[in-house]
């Protein structure tokens, strides 16, 4: 059975790949969907109750919960997908260039990798961020600067053991260049893994752009972004709780979605899938 036999065959999986992918169409149409302006105050209306008008009620200041909902897909999930894309093009190709080259470029590589790996990934994001400053796009380079180094010392583990296989020993020897060779042969093989690794991180870049949001060092208020709600809904927590549940429940099951479908994508990459499942059975 190959990969997306598996992969269909998994119920999880399917319903993970829909909600996610109907979560990204949300935040992409969400100028046409969203039933008010996210950014528009009504102090009149604030703290309204669930209505046709207000489905998800307002906040305290009058705007309307869904529509900031909504318009943050956009700044959470869809930015946390362009990180990540980001951060693997960067580990993807130096790892791939290091396990393929050896020598002087790849101890170049390894060494600049454990001075970045050196320290945790939180503490390096919020040092970068201290340093630039709160906002959006020094957020984004905060998490590129702190995970690439990550892939592209995993990659250029794959990548070694692929660069000992027949296949790439016969097209060194038929005279193939190296760039073909690495474009050609390592990455489709390596591709599969590393797939899997942004699957399970993306749910962390969430996680992590929400927690800066929340504590004031990433996205600014007025922009909509899930961290930022829970940051404004946290002032009120004592008289108005159910203001943090949107926020929350959505964070926690676009997180969820991505960890399970992580999950189910190492499965179905698994050669032995089959013959476990078998002997469960």
């Amino acid at each position: 059975m190959n990969f997306w036999m598996r992969l269909k065959s998994d119920r999880i999986a399917v319903l993970c790949m829909i909600l996610l992918f109907s979560v990204v169409l949300l935040g992409i149409f969400a100028p046409l969907i969203a039933p008010h302006d996210p950014l528009e105050p009504n102090i009149k209306f604030k703290f309204a109750d669930n209505s046709l008008e207000y489905p998800l009620g307002t906040d305290q200041l009058g705007r309307c919960v869904l529509s900031r909902l909504l318009y943050g897909i956009k700044t959470t999930v869809v930015l946390s997908l362009l990180t990540m894309g980001a951060t693997l093009f960067i580990g993807t190709f130096l790892g791939i260039v290091a396990g393929f080259s050896r020598g002087k470029v790849d101890e170049a590589i390894m060494r600049l990798c454990d001075v970045l790996l050196s320290f945790p990934s939180e503490v390096m994001i919020l040092a970068i961020v201290g340093m630039l400053g709160p906002g959006l796009t020094n957020v984004v380079i905060a998490n590129i600067a702190a995970k690439w180094a990550w892939y592209t010392r995993m990659i250029r583990s794959l990548v070694m053991e692929y660069t000992d296989k027949n296949y790439i020993r016969f097209a060194k020897v038929a005279g193939c260049s190296s760039s073909h060779i690495m474009r050609k042969h390592l990455l489709p093989g390596v591709l599969g893994d590393v797939i899997v690794l942004a699957t399970l991180d993306t749910g962390w870049v969430i996680l992590t752009i929400s927690s800066l949001s929340f504590l004031g060092l990433g996205v600014q208020a007025p922009t909509p972004e899930w961290g930022m709600m829970l940051s404004e809904a946290k002032n009120i927590m004592t008289t108005h709780p159910a203001q943090m549940l949107p926020p929350g429940i959505a964070i926690m099951v676009v997180v969820a979605a991505f960890n399970f479908l992580g999950d189910s994508i190492r499965d179905a990459l698994d050669p032995k899938g089959d013959q476990t499942k078998a002997v469960v059975k």
